[in-house]
C-alpha cells in the first residue's frame, strides 16, 4: 500500500465520519462518500447516550469505557464538537439486577452508584413519581448526533478530505481478490482501501464482494417534543421511556434507548411514549409534540461490532455497530492506527469480521 493510500469510506454517519478523520488526521487521502447529504441514517435517529452500561460482557464494557474517554479527546481535536456529560439515572430493571449491575460495574470501574428516593429527586427534581431505587451514573452523557457527525466530516474536510454526497455505492468493484474502488450508478471511483461503513446497508454491499456479513436492521421509533424550558438535568431511564432534553430544549424519547418498535401504527405507538413522557413528569402535561422518527440500527449477527479487514480481501476494512455513538471515537481511532501502521487495538480482538466468515 502506498505511503498515503487512497482510503474510500463509504457513509458519512457518525462512525464512517469518525474515521474518515482520524485517517486524514493520521495522513491518508481519503474520499467519504454518502448516499445522503451526510451525517447518516441511524445516527440522525439516535438518542446518543454514551455509555458503558449493564447487559454487556467486561471485554465490549472495556471497549466502551475507553470510547468514552475518547470522546473527551475527541472534542478537544474538534472544538465544534459538544459532549453534555449531565450523568444517568436508570431504574429500569428489576431490583435484583439494578443491585448486581452496580456489584458488577463498580468492580470494573465504573463510577456508578445505587441512589434511594430521596436523592433521586435531587438528581431528577422533576420526577413526579422518583423511584425507590435507581441508578447513578455521573460520568455518562449524549451528544447531539448529527451536529457531531458534520463536524467530524467538516474537520475532515479542512484537513483535505474529499466528500462526495449523493453517490449512492451500488457495488464494490472486484479485480481478482483486491477490490479496486466502488461502482456509483454508471460512475466508478478508485481508491487503494475500501473502509465499508454504511450502517444498514453495510451487508447489501458486502455481499456484492462475495462476502456474507449476518446483519439485521432493527427499526427505532423515537418522538420529539417542541421546546420546553428546563425539565430534565440528565439522561433518565425508566421503566420502558428512556428520555432527555436535548440543548434547544425538545425532549427526545422511546421506549428504550434504541427506540419502540413503530410496528403498523407509528403514530400510535409515539402518542403513548408522548403520554409516558407527560405521565413521568411534574409538569409534564405542558409537552407538546413537534414529530417522531424512525431509524433502522445497523446490528451484527451476534449484536456486536465487526470492526477489521476482511479475510477475504485484504484491502476491505468493515466497519459496523450498533451504538455507534458511543463506540464512534475509539473505533475511529483504533481503525486508523490498524488501516494505516497495521496496529490492532487489543479491544477490538473478540469484534473482527472473520468471526461471521467475512
Amino acid at each position: 500500500m502506498p505511503d498515503q493510500p487512497h482510503c474510500l469510506v463509504i457513509g458519512a454517519g457518525i462512525i464512517g465520519a469518525s474515521i474518515a478523520w482520524h485517517l486524514v488526521r493520521d495522513g491518508a487521502h481519503v474520499t467519504i462518500l454518502d448516499a445522503g447529504p451526510g451525517g447518516g441514517l441511524a445516527t440522525r435517529h439516535s438518542w446518543a447516550w454514551i455509555n458503558a452500561s449493564w447487559g454487556n460482557p467486561e471485554a465490549y464494557f472495556r471497549l466502551r469505557r475507553q470510547s468514552m474517554q475518547e470522546w473527551r479527546r475527541l472534542a478537544q481535536e474538534v472544538p465544534e464538537i459538544s459532549v453534555n456529560w449531565s450523568g444517568g439515572l436508570l431504574w429500569d430493571l428489576p431490583p435484583e439486577r439494578l443491585e448486581s449491575y452496580a456489584s458488577e460495574h463498580a468492580s470494573w470501574g465504573y463510577g456508578i452508584r445505587l441512589v434511594d428516593r430521596v436523592e433521586a429527586r435531587r438528581i431528577e427534581p422533576q420526577l413526579a413519581d422518583p423511584p425507590a431505587r435507581a441508578i447513578h451514573v455521573a460520568e455518562e452523557g449524549a451528544v447531539e448526533p448529527l451536529a457531531a457527525a458534520e463536524a467530524l466530516l467538516h474537520a475532515a474536510i479542512a484537513r483535505g478530505a474529499k466528500f462526495l454526497p449523493h453517490r449512492e455505492v451500488t457495488a464494490l468493484d472486484l479485480v481478482g481478490a483486491r477490490i479496486t474502488g466502488v461502482s456509483c450508478g454508471d460512475d466508478r471511483v478508485a481508491a487503494d482501501l475500501i473502509v465499508l461503513a454504511a450502517g444498514a446497508a453495510t451487508d447489501r454491499l458486502a455481499m456484492s464482494a462475495g462476502i456474507a456479513l449476518p446483519m439485521s436492521a432493527p427499526p427505532g421509533l423515537l418522538v420529539v417534543t417542541k421546546p420546553a424550558p428546563p425539565l430534565l438535568n440528565g439522561l433518565v431511564m425508566a421503566p420502558e421511556l428512556h428520555i432527555r432534553q436535548r440543548v434547544d430544549g425538545c425532549l427526545i424519547a422511546g421506549s428504550d434507548f434504541g427506540g419502540a418498535d413503530p410496528g403498523t401504527q407509528p403514530q400510535a405507538v409515539a402518542e403513548r411514549i408522548l403520554s409516558a413522557m407527560r405521565t413521568l413528569l411534574q409538569d409534564g402535561d405542558s409537552l407538546a409534540f413537534d414529530h417522531y422518527t424512525v431509524g433502522y440500527r445497523p446490528l451484527p449477527g451476534d449484536e456486536f461490532p465487526a470492526i477489521g479487514f476482511s479475510q477475504a480481501h485484504d484491502n476491505l476494512y468493515l466497519a459496523v455497530t450498533h451504538s455507534g455513538i458511543t463506540l464512534a471515537p475509539a473505533i475511529g481511532a483504533m481503525a486508523a492506527s490498524e488501516i494505516l501502521r497495521g496496529d490492532r487495538h487489543p479491544l477490538l480482538t473478540p469484534y473482527g469480521p472473520a468471526r461471521f466468515g467475512a
